[in-house]
């Protein structure tokens, strides 16, 4: 028989090895993102081939911003993020922690996209339009193209609206 000690043993390590596979799962990685809620009013793209609509989280908060879509391996393809800077700036930014390939798209105080540049995984080199924006939307690589989103086109959500106005 086994003693009591080399059992607690075993049943000890057996717990390390599963937590530590959870760990190595994809859901274990991903676990570490953050989710903002989805607002409840979808954001439309007017496109030169009509409205399309997405729904979206919007980061509004420092500490939301800075971590944005890191860690997050999937996201449905009519979703995406907001990120409101508060004031029309240079904005920079980067992909590191983010194993998702997205597109960024740079938005005027006036919800016009300025810029549609990609996001490479894991990548620290910065990522800049090189023009003053209020607004940047992540989406997923290739989003944009699909849906015939183009610089110039108008983003329309309460966020962008409220700063923007209605034209």
């Amino acid at each position: 028989m086994m003693g009591l000690h080399v059992r607690a043993a075993l049943v000890a390590l057996s717990l390390a090895l599963i937590a530590f596979a959870g760990m190595l799962s994809p859901a274990g990685a991903d676990s570490r993102a953050m989710r903002l809620p989805v607002h409840m009013v979808k954001l439309a793209a007017d496109t030169a081939s009509g409205q399309k609509f997405f729904s979206i989280e919007v980061a509004d908060e420092s500490s939301e911003q800075e971590r944005g879509l890191m860690f997050r391996e999937e996201m449905p393809d009519d979703r995406g993020m907001l990120f409101d800077l508060g004031r029309t700036r240079q904005a920079s930014f980067w992909m590191e922690n983010t194993p998702m390939p997205l597109d960024l798209l740079f938005i005027g105080e006036d919800g016009r996209v300025r810029a549609i540049l990609p996001g490479q995984p894991y990548s620290r080199a910065p990522i800049s339009p090189g023009v003053p924006v209020r607004f940047v939307l992540e989406l997923k690589e290739g989003t944009s193209a699909k849906n015939g989103i183009a610089p110039g086109d108008r983003l329309r959500h309460p966020v962008i609206d409220a700063v923007a106005g209605s034209n």
